[in-house]
């Protein structure tokens, strides 16, 4: 028997569910929690083995007759930036993200709930409560940061922050090997910047300037749209049953 059992972590099985991601399919979900002072050094192991975090809980998939949802993290070094991702980035790049501590604020739950109304409106996320948000950030134990994304101002360079309005928010995890963007949402109302690919590019240029090669991007799943965005970010390795295998288109 271990002299520590209680860093030992257990795993659960989740019930069936209906599949948020295809029809007529259910998904079940292996998870462990994530406390304690080995709490960061499992979030990295999980995380390079295809779990995600969400509060205090890692999860990943496990599926009996489904393979769909495949992890994906973006190679930073050899990040290919096409012709539409820097238009993406000229466009906004009068926005400067900062970095915070993971603390929820009334302006954060506003542009969340404005984002999830707009876009995500039949989700499971539909109905949270300020309180949920507000767990959401944080009940954490790892190193988690939150990016808020403002206007630049004439002390943007030297105070390394914006002004004005808030206009996206990612919530993002420091990992040993990357960073992991856990959830990230933006103002809807302004489609010309898209703002989703830029909240990408912008991590992917920050985990270049901290020396870490990944960008952990979730699950890509193939026949769902709405995840489908996820391969355009090249090159990347996707996690099969033999390791993470790179694809370059």
């Amino acid at each position: 028997m271990s002299e520590h059992p209680r860093d030992t972590p257990q795993f659960y099985l989740t019930a069936p569910a209906p599949c948020p991601y295809l029809p007529d399919r259910e998904e079940r979900k292996v998870f462990t929690h994530l406390v304690g002072e080995r709490a960061a050094t499992l979030n990295d192991v999980l995380t390079q083995g295809g779990f995600r975090r969400s509060q205090s809980i890692a999860y990943r998939p496990a599926c009996e007759n489904c393979r769909a949802c495949v992890s994906v993290r973006i190679c930073v070094d050899d990040f290919h930036e096409t012709k539409s991702f820097r238009r993406v980035q000229a466009t906004n790049s009068d926005l400067i993200g900062a970095l915070r501590p993971p603390s929820p604020t009334s302006e954060q739950y506003g542009l969340f709930r404005a984002y999830v109304t707009t876009r995500h409106g039949d989700g499971g996320m539909a109905d949270m409560s300020v309180l949920d948000y507000a767990m959401m950030v944080e009940d954490t134990h790892v190193d988690t940061r939150l990016v808020e994304y403002r206007n630049r101002n004439v002390d943007s360079r030297f105070l390394g922050r914006g002004s004005g309005d808030l206009l996206a928010v990612a919530l993002t995890d420091v990992l040993s090997d990357g960073l992991s963007m856990v959830y990230s949402f933006y103002n809807p109302q302004v489609p010309h910047r898209s703002l989703g690919t830029f909240l990408i590019l912008d991590h992917v240029a920050r985990a270049r300037s901290m020396g870490l090669p990944y960008v952990y991007l979730g699950y890509w799943v193939e026949g769902s749209h709405k995840m489908d965005y996820k391969r355009r970010y090249l090159p990347q390795e996707r996690l099969s049953p033999h390791g993470w295998e790179r694809v370059e288109r």
